[in-house]
């Protein structure tokens, strides 16, 4: 396993459509790896390959005590509404409340090729939700209003002007316990 760079706003691969996987390999499935690793120790709760500069349609999410994989997502039911505060690890520092279905069932396939569904409420609805986003090109401040997208692409554009790329290492292990 090995921890991967993350992409920043302004990447293009966080805008474009990811690409359906289809069969489950070994490659796949150390992606699937790698993501867990750098989720983790980026501390959030889901990641998407497309985060990473992966077009495909995967992504891992821990929440609510529950931690799985996504590969080919697709959510097949939606219901209810709420509005709760997202953050982005491709978008640092900035915080945004956006409404989203307060159920979903997702049918996905899991890191051995094992096709599931399952229902998800709260945090880890949203953050599937989240993930599912991304793998379609939609970042979470594209469901705010335009004024309160128009102020936060604002500061993050000044908390980042001397930034000189769309990618960030993610500190390992030896570098978060010092």
């Amino acid at each position: 396993m090995s921890l991967r760079s993350l992409h920043l706003l302004g990447s293009p691969v966080l805008r474009q459509r990811s690409a359906e996987v289809g069969a489950v390999d070994d490659e796949v499935r150390r992606l699937v790896e790698d993501m867990f690793e750098t989720m983790d120790a980026a501390k959030g709760v889901g990641l998407a390959a497309n985060q990473i500069g992966i077009p495909r349609r995967v992504a891992v999410v821990d929440a609510d005590g529950d931690r799985f994989a996504l590969i080919d997502p697709e959510i097949v039911e939606a219901e209810g509404r709420s509005v709760a505060e997202e953050g982005c690890l491709s978008v640092p520092e900035i915080y945004g409340d956006v409404s989203r279905p307060e159920r979903v069932v997702i049918e996905a396939t899991d890191q051995e090729g094992n096709r599931y569904r399952r229902e998800a409420t709260g945090l880890k609805a949203r953050a599937i939700q989240h993930e599912v986003d991304h793998l379609d090109g939609i970042l979470f401040l594209d469901h705010l209003s335009l004024i309160k997208r128009q102020m936060l692409l604002a500061k993050y554009r000044r908390e980042h002007k001397d930034d000189t790329g769309y990618t960030k290492e993610v500190p390992g292990e030896a570098a978060r316990s010092e």
